[in-house]
């Protein structure tokens, strides 16, 4: 959690927004992880993991095996990194890739709420250390996330809590109202998706940003507010679905590099086995 110590004798008003999708277009953890690997922090072989583990969550949808499976690879990775260097690459990455894909029409609500002297928390199941950038850039409030335990400034690969998810975001959102005194039936929440649910019920005034399908169906059952600010391709199709699987592109190409390297390998043992002569760079994989 950040953000200062500001609470008042009355009540007071907060909106609390989801990340992806809702104020950056895309995955913001997929961009850091990009990062991470473009600066050398990422083997390939973790690449391979962590890229299966995401590809598998993108293309097959979320159960708690999946998210545990998830979570397990990303604290597995960054067992004994730095701190320091995490947040330094987070801020990196948002001057490079991050600030240019912020939502003009979420920014303009964030600003509108600030203006109003509201409080402003991001929460999101990404790492703390991401929603933190975020937060501070746009200069709101603070920000709640997944937190990864540290040992003298280092991941120790263990998590401290839940994953904030689902309803671990509906309950992160009423403990911070209840240390902070704030007025939850009076405050604001936006999500994209149906995993926000919780978190928007949580509030008097929900409203879906750019809203998956069943986000969609949902909020016009609840008569929720639903503002889009994805443009749309003369096909119909709409842009974020572009932006939502890049990561799973990107997972699942490293996945095939890897197969192709494996298989190679396999095909080079059995020649040798064989006593052949050809070339198992020839084979078309």
């Amino acid at each position: 959690m950040t953000g200062p110590d500001t609470v008042g004798s009355a009540s007071r008003v907060a909106a609390f927004f989801d990340v992806d999708n809702t104020i950056v277009r895309g995955a913001s953890a997929y961009h850091i992880a990009r990062g991470l690997h473009q600066r050398g922090y990422l083997r390939k072989r973790d690449i391979l993991r962590f890229g299966w583990e995401s590809a598998k969550y993108s293309m097959f949808g979320e159960n708690k095996e999946q998210i545990d499976d998830l979570r397990r690879e990303g604290l597995g990775i960054i067992k004994g990194w730095s701190a320091a260097e995490m947040n330094a690459v987070g801020e990196e990455v948002y001057d490079e890739v991050l600030a240019l894909r912020i939502f003009p029409g979420t920014k303009a609500i964030i600003d509108d709420h600030l203006a109003k002297g509201d409080e402003v928390w991001l929460v999101t199941a990404s790492p703390i250390e991401v929603g933190r950038v975020i937060a501070r850039r746009l200069g709101v409030t603070g920000a709640l996330g997944t937190v990864a335990e540290q040992d003298n400034g280092h991941y120790t690969g263990r998590m401290v809590g839940d994953m904030l998810h689902r309803e671990a975001k509906a309950a992160a959102v009423a403990a911070l109202a209840a240390e902070r005194n704030l007025d939850l039936s009076r405050s604001y929440a936006y999500g994209d998706s149906t995993n926000d649910v919780p978190m928007l019920e949580a509030v008097g005034n929900p409203t879906a940003i750019n809203p998956d399908a069943r986000l969609r169906r949902q909020a016009s059952q609840h008569g929720w507010p639903i503002r889009e600010f994805r443009k749309r391709s003369k096909s119909g199709r709409r842009g974020v679905v572009k932006a939502s699987i890049t990561g799973t592109v990107w997972a699942g190409l490293a996945v095939a590099r890897g197969l192709r390297a494996a298989l190679r390998g396999i095909w080079r043992g059995l020649f040798r086995r064989g006593g052949r002569d050809a070339d198992p760079q020839t084979t078309q994989l």
